[in-house]
């Protein structure tokens, strides 16, 4: 792609987002979500390949029905109420279409169908802008919103959860792993937010932390599924010792980074009384370690001397920058110290 048509997209992708950042109006806020999508798009679909087109259809029709929706919610709570004001939705109607327009937008269950079938269609790169980057808008607008109907956020994040570590189990394509790891966090998130936004916030940034080290980890194997994943080892040994670490950090085990915000929301749900609902996103989190198990098993203890179910890669020189891998990778291994320190942040 022509660098300076793709600062233009990025450039765009930026504005759009900061524009839903910055407005406290509805249809400014529409406007910036319109701006993302429609910067994204040139980007999913540069490579002219059946499936890239494909997922990049899916991608325009899903989010402009969640525009759409949120439109027409916005313009019914104008009707009902004369506010334009994004933290004035008072009537139920408005908001619960609102909640469930944005909740299409980044992907919570039930309205998860397209977020698998897109990123599987894109390269690794434009995936990791849809996994991390594209959360940004939708997510400032919920947490604005602070959605009065609080069984619909539960119900929307319990299904998450359960959905995102069932969805995973029978994959073998990473991509598609992905997508489910982050309908599964997005449910962690979605639980947690009518109790403590704060807490919401830190697991978002968390969630995009881990997700950028997994991401450049399998870009820079090339690797799109589990077999080519079994061959690393030979190209990048002491990245394939890591990558495990990052796979259960994503999965939330201590003592790494991922723990630290299924503990603290873990905690929150049952100081609220919701213990049987903190039981059961603790069960759904065993359905994602599951599949993050397999993928450290197909890394690590599939090497040498056994036999390789895939074909052994040519070892070239990777282009990539390595810098960001190792920052993010010692982030997303090494914060779970300064967990007290954090929780004090949080209630000061």
């Amino acid at each position: 792609m022509n660098p300076y048509i793709l600062a233009t997209l990025l450039f765009g992708l930026g504005l759009g987002t900061t524009i839903t950042f910055a407005s406290s109006h509805w249809l400014l806020a529409w406007m910036g979500l319109e701006m993302n999508t429609l910067a994204i798009i040139p980007l999913m679909a540069q490579h002219h390949h059946p499936r890239a087109v494909e997922a990049t259809t899916k991608y325009f029709l899903t989010q402009a029905a969640a525009a759409a929706t949120l439109l027409f919610a916005s313009v019914t709570n104008a009707w009902l109420t004369g506010q334009w004001e994004i933290q004035q939705i008072t009537h139920p109607l408005p908001s619960t279409m609102i909640t469930l327009a944005l909740a299409l937008k980044i992907g919570l269950a039930p309205l998860h169908a397209w977020l698998p079938e897109v990123l599987q269609g894109l390269d690794l790169t434009t995936g990791l802008i849809l996994s991390t980057w594209q959360k940004l808008a939708p997510f400032a607008l919920i947490l604005q919103l602070q959605p009065s109907n609080s069984t619909l956020l539960v119900i929307l994040g319990l299904s998450s959860t359960l959905i995102g570590g069932w969805g995973g189990l029978n994959q073998t394509q990473l991509r598609k792993i992905l997508a489910y790891s982050s309908i599964a966090h997005l449910g962690w998130m979605i639980l947690v937010l009518q109790f403590s936004p704060s807490i919401t916030l830190l697991t978002l940034l968390i969630y995009l932390i881990m997700t950028f080290s997994t991401f450049l980890v399998f870009k820079l194997n090339k690797s799109t599924n589990i077999n080519t994943l079994a061959t690393s080892w030979a190209k990048a040994p002491v990245l394939t010792a890591l990558a495990p670490l990052i796979l259960l950090s994503l999965g939330g085990l201590p003592p790494l980074t991922g723990f630290m915000p299924k503990w603290l929301i873990l905690q929150e749900l049952t100081k609220q009384g919701l213990a049987p609902t903190a039981t059961l996103a603790a069960l759904s989190a065993l359905l994602s370690l599951y599949f993050y198990l397999r993928l450290s098993y197909a890394m690590t203890l599939t090497i040498s001397p056994n036999n390789l179910t895939g074909s052994t890669p040519w070892r070239l020189p990777s282009t990539q920058l390595t810098y960001p891998l190792a920052t993010s990778t010692t982030l997303t291994i090494c914060l779970l110290p300064l967990t007290p320190a954090i929780s004090a942040l949080l209630t000061s």
